[in-house]
């Protein structure tokens, strides 16, 4: 199994999750959950890690944060490494406590902050352990807003400014913003998530590419950096299907939307807005083409000769 791609930078947002081993419990009482918190907290205050959100679930954690020293390693070896230590010793156990490493992706802040801290604050009323995200006291969701006294070491205000007005009517706002999606079918926001690595629009994975990964070496172990190495932009891929597919112009348009979704790292409102749809369309577009190409081999055959000739075809 290849390594998980670690892009580290000063001034680096990432969503990081780690899950039980076995998909066991890692937390199994409000005092685990407390000392976990603890140990955010002395990652902010020994590291410099800026905490913006989280969620403990009762085998899985979510964390939105940001690394202005670009250590995020550090960060998280002190966050995992003495919570395991904590968690083993306390119950006279040894061995791994996390499935793997954890995982981190990095995110596109001012596009996606506050869509991905929605997603997490409503991790406890996906699975069913709250029918709203206030009654779960275990994520940052109370903190902001503002039903309890936020701890010094969480940062609100990066993500509550994007709201506007004063500080109560950010709160307020950002409520609404949370529970608007509560009982909908709301996208997550990771499903733009590119190589497993980046959150970002395609002018972010672009720069990524080029200050991040241009110098790495290539390692067979590391496959998220040979996707993003071979990934094509949009017009690269509309025109290659204009070629193949130029005389069916309603193939074409199913054809380009399925790949520039699938490899282009372009977010939906981009995809959306060049093929004049909306952004909830894209996915739904991409998915029904899928089924269709199933039912049509010799269409799947074209298109997997498409995407070879983008050179996609060991991604």
């Amino acid at each position: 199994m290849g390594r998980q791609l670690r892009i580290e930078y000063p001034g680096a947002y990432y969503h990081v999750t780690a899950r039980g081993n076995e998909k066991k419990d890692v937390f199994k009482s409000e005092r685990d959950r407390v000392k976990f918190l603890e140990y955010l907290e002395s990652s902010v205050v020994r590291y410099g890690a800026t905490i913006h959100a989280y969620c403990l679930m009762k085998n899985h954690y979510h964390i939105f944060l940001e690394t202005p020293s670009g250590n995020l390693s550090q960060i998280m070896q002190h966050i995992n490494g003495a919570y395991t230590n904590y968690f083993n010793t306390k119950r006279r156990r040894s061995g791994h406590l996390f499935q793997g490493r954890y995982k981190a992706i990095l995110v596109e802040a001012d596009e996606y902050a506050s869509e991905l801290s929605r997603y997490i604050h409503l991790n406890p009323v996906r699975v069913g352990a709250a029918s709203m995200p206030q009654e779960f006291q275990w994520s940052s969701f109370q903190d902001y807003v503002g039903m309890r006294k936020s701890p010094n070491w969480l940062t609100t205000r990066f993500i509550l400014e994007l709201f506007g007005g004063t500080d109560a009517a950010a709160r307020k706002k950002y409520c609404l913003f949370v529970e608007d999606a509560a009982d909908k079918e709301h996208e997550s926001p990771l499903k733009g998530v590119v190589a497993a690595s980046i959150l970002g629009s395609t002018g972010f994975v672009a720069e990524i590419q080029e200050r991040h990964l241009s110098a790495k070496s290539a390692d067979r172990n590391l496959p998220a950096l040979r996707q993003l190495r071979k990934r094509p932009d949009m017009d690269s891929i509309i025109d290659a299907v204009k070629q193949r597919f130029g005389e069916n112009r309603q193939l074409a348009a199913k054809t380009a939307i399925h790949l520039c979704h699938k490899f282009s790292g372009a977010k939906l409102r981009e995809i959306g807005e060049r093929f004049g749809v909306k952004d909830s369309a894209v996915s739904q577009a991409s998915r029904r083409f899928v089924v269709y190409m199933d039912k049509d081999k010799a269409l799947k055959k074209s298109v997997e000769k498409l995407i070879e000739s983008l050179g996609l075809s060991n991604v």
